[in-house]
């Protein structure tokens, strides 16, 4: 190991707190952490000079790859005229044209104001706290509570860690953020009782798949049921697109492959490629109208760093690359491509209980052949993902699913990289 490397983890293992990390495992005497340093492309490096296929897009981020020269440039211009300015109170010319190219993507008078914050959860936090206020100012203040999805993630802020279905991330504090109700399906959502209803101000989805919940798809179709079903019910629908949105699941937004559109969408991850932080939350010219007038219907919301320029500006490229490149048009046959890919590797491995795949979204199953689970105390999923990188790929499991969740950029060669990556490390645990 080179000097600079042990000096980099001892520091790391003395002073960082990881997030969903074991710290006494990750600190342990002996436990070598990598240390990645650069990246190019479908590519990272660690600082021992080693090669990896980034297969999860650095937590779900990265679309066009590492070092895009495009992202990299409008960053870089960006920084010699400003780094970063107040969005309250003044405005600047990125955070103008980000919004203007956002809501374009939608019909005219649908989702036409955009209210910019840094992750996920601020972008989950937004729409919640704006369908209160909205129901506070539209004289319908008994519409106060949610109603989420179970095994559903939806961010680690208190709120909208809330919505959770997954107990072991939100369990000991539950009661503690907004009153939420989760339902299993729309047979489930359809029987819940009037008052329940009649007091809900949203429904919050993941649309078309959920993520953290081992990457299970929604069933065609559901997505537009559930839009009839909140209109119908007066009941704002809430999509959370961290995951699913910027190609992810074939479209630009998951939403349009059921040509739905939500009264809140929720964007952050890919919205700057990756590169940078940086949320958005879409909403329409009807919810909008009801923060105008008096001074108290003001959105009382915001951070020091929404709309930093930097990040407006990599969005922009971002956008940019997607035309220049025509990255959506390239996507149904890398589709295809990781789908034959992967069903050749289930295949050769008996220990695959099933793939399940949306777009460019990939969850690998492992059970024992005869259908059981494996013992949590075995976690096999972060086994296989270790001997992984032996074979030149990082990627993080979800329990026991393999997550495959590359750049849109991949080529069908890189791709092959990831499943002889897999299929080592399968047969080597």
């Amino acid at each position: 190991m080179r000097d600079d490397t042990r000096r980099w983890i001892e520091a790391d293992q003395a002073h960082c707190w990881h997030p969903f990390t074991r710290q006494a495992e990750w600190c342990e005497r002996g436990h070598e952490p990598l240390v990645l340093v650069r990246g190019e492309g479908v590519w990272l490096w660690d600082s021992e000079g080693r090669r990896y296929f980034d297969g999860n897009s650095s937590i779900w981020t990265n679309i066009h790859g590492h070092a895009h020269p495009h992202i990299g440039a409008a960053i870089r211009a960006q920084l010699d005229r400003v780094a970063h300015t107040s969005f309250l109170g003044f405005t600047h010319p990125a955070a103008a044209e980000l919004a203007r190219r956002l809501t374009a993507f939608f019909p005219p008078n649908t989702l036409e104001r955009v209210f910019f914050s840094d992750d996920g959860s601020t972008a989950i936090e937004v729409a919640l706290k704006m369908a209160l206020q909205y129901r506070q100012q539209t004289h319908s203040p008994q519409r106060n509570g949610f109603i989420a999805f179970a095994n559903g993630y939806h961010g680690d802020t208190l709120g909208a860690a809330s919505l959770m279905g997954v107990g072991r991330f939100f369990e000991r504090f539950r009661g503690l953020g907004y009153p939420v109700r989760h339902v299993a399906s729309m047979a489930t959502l359809r029987d819940l009782p009037d008052e329940m209803i009649a007091a809900t101000a949203g429904v919050v989805i993941e649309p078309l798949i959920q993520g953290v919940n081992e990457m299970r798809p929604w069933p065609v179709g559901m997505l537009a049921e559930l839009r009839g079903w909140c209109s119908a019910q007066g009941i704002h629908l809430i999509l959370d697109e961290v995951m699913t949105g910027f190609g992810r699941s074939g479209s630009m937004f998951a939403c349009q492959r059921e040509q739905v559109i939500p009264d809140f969408l929720c964007l952050a991850k890919g919205l700057t490629g990756g590169y940078l932080p940086l949320a958005a939350t879409l909403t329409t010219a009807a919810v909008y109208a009801a923060f105008l007038g008096a001074a108290e219907n003001a959105f009382y919301y915001g951070h020091s760093f929404t709309a930093n320029p930097l990040g407006c500006a990599a969005a922009l490229a971002s956008l940019e690359v997607f035309q220049q490149e025509q990255t959506l048009a390239a996507l149904p046959a890398k589709i295809e491509h990781l789908r034959r890919g992967l069903a050749a590797l289930q295949a050769r491995h008996p220990v695959i209980h099933e793939i399940r795949q949306c777009g460019f979204i990939a969850g690998i199953e492992l059970r024992q052949p005869a259908g059981a689970d494996f013992p949590p105390a075995a976690r096999l999923g972060e086994t296989v993902c270790l001997a992984a990188r032996a074979h030149g790929l990082l990627t993080r499991p979800i329990l026991d699913t393999l997550v495959l969740l590359p750049p849109l950029c991949a080529s069908p060669a890189e791709l092959d990289h990831a499943f002889a990556a897999l299929d080592a490390a399968l047969d080597r645990v």
